[in-house]
C-alpha cells in the first residue's frame, strides 16, 4: 500500500509529467521534500505547509528565485508545470512547486557542533559572507518591487503580534522572563528605527546551515520559503545563529561581515541574532506540544542573547 505523503507527491507530480520513478521523501518539516525524476528532469518537489505561505507569496518566491538564476546567481532554478505555472493546488488546496535538483550538500546540520579546522570554519564563513552580499546585490539588481513576500521590519520581528508569534508567550517562560522578553522587545523596536533605510530590501531570513549547501563550484543558497522584506543585517545574525555556543563565535562573525564587505556592522550583528533568537522562541509554540523541551531551549537561547545584548 503506498504511503498517503507519497501517493500525495505522485498526484501532485502529474501536473509536471508525472513522476518517472517512485518519488523519495528527503524531508518533512516546514514542507514535504521529495527527490523525483519528472520529464524535465531530477527535481526537488514541495508539497508546502498549509496555511503557512499564501499561493500568491509562493508564487513570488519562485518569480523572485527564477529571476536570480537567470541573473546567474547559485540558487535551484524553479520549474514550471506542464501548463506553465509555477504552482500546482491539490483539491484540498495544498500547494505543490517543483526546483530543479542539486547533486550538493549542506554546510552543517542544526544541533550539530562544526567539526571542521578553524582555519576552515573561517574560510567558509568568508565565502558564505561573499555570497550573502552576492545574494542581496543580485536581488536589487533584479529590481523585484513588487512582490508579495512576507516582511522582517520592525512589526514583524518585535511588534505586538510578530510574524513567527509572540515569543513572550513561549510556555515555558517564567513570569518574568516573559516580561524581559517584552522589554527587550520594547527596546529593539526602537533601535530599529533608527536603522538607515539603504539596509531595508528582499532578504533570505533564514540562511542557517541546512540551507547552504556546497559542491565543487562553491556555495549555493536554497529554501526560500521565509524570504521577503526585511534588514540586509538579519540575514548575517540567522547565518551565526547556530554557533553562538562555539568558542569560533567571534572568528566567524569576523569572516562574515569581512566576507559580505561590511566589517563596520560587527557590533550590531549580536543585535541581529538576539532578534532571530527571540523569534524562533515564538517559532516553536505553534510547531511542539506544549511540553515539549524545545519550548525551553528556545526559550533559553532568546534570554541568554537578550541578557548579553544589555550588558
Amino acid at each position: 500500500m503506498t504511503d498517503p505523503l507519497i501517493a500525495r507527491a505522485i498526484q501532485a507530480a502529474r501536473a509536471w509529467g508525472g513522476a518517472l520513478d517512485p518519488p523519495v521523501l528527503i524531508k518533512n518539516r516546514e514542507n514535504a521534500v521529495f527527490k523525483v525524476r519528472v520529464p524535465a528532469g531530477t527535481a526537488a518537489l514541495r508539497l508546502h505547509r498549509p496555511g503557512y505561505q499564501t499561493t500568491s507569496a509562493i508564487e513570488a518566491e519562485l518569480i523572485w528565485t527564477a529571476a536570480l538564476a537567470n541573473h546567474g546567481f547559485p540558487c535551484p532554478r524553479p520549474l514550471p508545470t506542464t501548463d506553465g505555472a509555477w504552482t500546482k493546488c491539490l483539491p484540498d488546496g495544498q500547494c505543490a512547486t517543483m526546483i530543479a535538483w542539486l547533486d550538493a550538500v549542506p554546510i552543517g546540520d542544526a544541533g550539530k557542533v562544526p567539526t571542521a579546522a578553524l582555519n576552515d570554519q573561517i574560510q567558509l564563513h568568508h565565502d558564505l559572507g561573499q555570497l550573502l552580499a552576492r545574494f542581496h546585490q543580485t536581488v536589487d539588481a533584479c529590481d523585484l518591487r513588487p512582490l508579495d513576500r512576507p516582511g522582517w521590519l520592525s512589526t514583524d520581528l518585535v511588534g505586538p503580534d510578530p510574524r513567527w508569534g509572540r515569543f513572550w508567550d513561549n510556555p515555558a517562560l517564567t513570569p518574568d522572563e516573559a516580561a524581559l522578553l517584552r522589554q527587550a522587545a520594547d527596546q529593539a523596536a526602537t533601535q530599529l528605527a533608527d536603522r538607515p533605510e539603504s539596509e531595508i530590501g528582499l532578504i533570505h531570513a533564514d540562511a542557517l546551515q541546512e540551507n547552504i549547501l556546497r559542491d565543487r563550484q562553491g556555495l549555493w543558497l536554497i529554501d526560500f520559503d521565509d524570504g521577503g522584506w526585511g534588514y540586509r543585517p538579519y540575514d548575517l545574525g540567522t547565518a551565526l545563529i547556530q554557533h553562538i555556543d562555539t568558542p569560533a563565535y567571534p572568528d566567524l562573525t569576523a569572516a562574515l561581515v569581512d566576507g559580505y564587505g561590511r566589517p563596520d556592522w560587527a557590533a550590531d550583528i549580536p543585535f541581529f541574532v538576539m532578534l532571530r533568537g527571540m523569534a524562533s522562541a515564538g517559532w516553536i509554540i505553534s510547531r511542539a506540544a506544549r511540553g515539549d523541551r524545545r519550548h525551553r531551549v528556545y526559550a533559553d537561547r532568546a534570554l541568554m542573547l537578550v541578557r548579553a545584548w544589555r550588558m
